[in-house]
């Protein structure tokens, strides 16, 4: 016989006051007279519940992207682009979502890979009092949202730990509106702020973590990035163990007493995998999309990018790192898959083979998907720069996919215009270039083993972000962060550059033409469990 099911759950009320009572619609009121329901609007448009019992996270997310404006740049169905709890998939399994639920450092994850800014607090990071401010700042603004990860027992709700936006704040009687994404639960309700403070004060049991809030909102700018960390690929847990542990101690054993032995030190001892923890950010488009010229978007998408790379070139440590690896007493055989096999068809081969694949909507295996040939061209147009793309005839089955990729200049590399059978030295991506980001986006504790004072200086001059133009100073802050060991999920740490910690990484593979990014890179750290069946 089966089971009737549950239809709702009573509010149980106080704490909470129903939004729909006469008490909750005077506090909306009253809300709105003082100004602090301007965020509101926006996120009650795009209100959704949750289309899982354990996506709480993800419907929180997605509700608040849609209400930011942020493009996804990938079709949700048919011609549109859209967010959906679906599409949220570049730092957790749906699967694992699914039976698993979240964890709060995923979700902040989550927010960067879909191009949000995001501040994340956890409690015990915090105090009640910058929270108010927090609510009080996102409240008269509609381009700032926060979502807050709470327990429901304190507000004495069924289940355990969720996830919510924040719809708006009733200063006089410090009450917070929680617009529940487990609407077939519960409803829109009020709660005292306090209390509110109260439940997200819990340590999650399962990665013993406190829970917490984080503040979304639009990016300044469309990020240009030029490299990213895959720790999707099981390389990063050494990678991070290398420099976060090891590097310190072998800097110390060496007695290094110039930068190219800290160099030789740091880049000798990589772990073999070390190449396919770096990967090369590409834009792609379709051919027929593109013909002999570029949009707008993607001009001012490869300006950036090619600033960027300028930046990274005209830095002293660049100087370094190029005259090390051209040394002819590098024997940096762990970082010979980073030069791309110098190779720039080869490379595009790849990238054409995953755009054709996501461009298609069939995210998660290439199986089936074929370069059959490459070709370097240039475009020129309208008086425009020569732009070097890479041309690719992708084959799946019948089917014949022309893609594009779109390369960045570099003042390294030679003509844009090459036969197939040259060998592109020089050309970007190159060892040089990653290698230097990665540098300057290293915690100033991985030099803490170097004994000697003034190399320490030097090094540490070399590395800093605080000379360098803003524009690269905002690529290694949130492009290039390390994520903690599996073990755990760090807590939110201030100091420069940010904390190297999940909960402010966000990996990019891919970024389209469509004008915004796709993520496919994830974090391997423990999961939140499912908290409430029947969230």
């Amino acid at each position: 016989m089966a089971m009737a099911g549950l239809y709702r759950r009573l509010l149980p009320s106080p704490p909470a006051i129903d939004f729909a009572s006469s008490d909750g619609k005077k506090l909306f009121i009253e809300a709105i007279q003082n100004g602090t329901m301007e965020g509101f609007y926006r996120l009650i448009s795009y209100f959704q519940t949750q289309s899982e019992p354990a996506y709480c996270g993800l419907a929180s997310l997605s509700m608040v992207l849609n209400a930011l404006a942020i493009d996804p740049g990938r079709k949700w169905k048919g011609p549109w682009r859209w967010f959906d709890e679906s599409m949220l998939d570049c730092c957790e399994p749906l699967e694992n979502v699914k039976t698993k639920g979240i964890s709060f450092g995923k979700v902040v994850c989550l927010a960067h890979c879909a191009g949000a800014k995001v501040e994340a607090f956890r409690s015990n990071q915090t105090t009640i009092d910058e929270f108010r401010k927090h609510v009080l700042r996102c409240s008269i603004s509609d381009n700032c949202h926060v979502i807050s990860s709470y327990h429901r027992s304190a507000f004495k709700q069924t289940g355990t730990g969720h996830f919510s936006p924040i719809g708006g704040y009733h200063a006089g009687r410090d009450m917070a509106l929680i617009l529940d994404v487990a609407r077939f639960k519960y409803p829109p309700h009020w709660v005292p702020l306090s209390l509110l403070w109260e439940a997200m004060n819990y340590v999650d049991d399962t990665t013993g973590q406190y829970r917490g809030f984080m503040l979304i909102s639009t990016p300044h700018r469309e990020p240009g990035l030029l490299y990213t960390l895959s720790c999707k690929h099981e390389s990063w847990v050494s990678i991070a163990k290398y420099i976060m542990e090891d590097v310190p101690l072998l800097l110390k054993s060496k007695g290094v007493n110039d930068i190219q032995k800290v160099l030789s030190v740091v880049f000798t001892s990589l772990p073999s995998n070390f190449g396919e923890f770096i990967k090369w950010i590409a834009e792609v488009r379709r051919g027929e999309d593109g013909g002999q010229s570029l949009s707008p978007e993607e001009k001012a998408r490869l300006a950036i990018k090619e600033e960027v790379l300028k930046q990274v070139q005209e830095t002293d440590l660049f100087r370094h790192v190029a005259a090390f690896l051209s040394s002819a007493n590098s024997c940096c055989r762990n970082i010979s898959p980073l030069n791309y096999e110098d190779n720039l068809p080869n490379i595009a081969a790849t990238v054409c083979c995953q755009g054709a694949e996501i461009l298609a909507g069939k995210s998660g295996s290439l199986d089936g998907y074929c370069c059959r040939e490459t070709c370097v061209r240039c475009l020129k147009a309208n008086g425009d720069k020569p732009v070097t793309v890479v041309s690719g005839t992708v084959v799946n089955g019948k089917s014949e996919q022309g893609v594009d990729v779109l390369v960045p200049s570099s003042k390294t590399k030679l003509s844009c215009c090459y036969s197939a059978s040259s060998n592109y030295i020089g050309m970007h991506p190159a060892s040089n270039d990653v290698l230097t980001a990665l540098l300057l986006a290293l915690p100033p504790e991985t030099w803490s083993g170097i004994k000697d004072e003034k190399l320490l200086q030097e090094i540490s001059s070399l590395v800093t972000t605080k000379r360098l133009p803003t524009l690269l100073q905002e690529e290694v802050s949130l492009a290039l962060k390390m994520p903690a060991p599996p073990s755990q999920e760090m807590p939110r740490e201030q100091g420069r550059r940010g904390s190297w910690c999940t909960s402010l990484l966000a990996p990019v593979c891919l970024i389209f033409s469509t004008a915004a990014r796709l993520f496919s890179a994830t974090f391997e750290v423990k999961c939140q469990a499912a908290t409430d069946p029947i969230d």
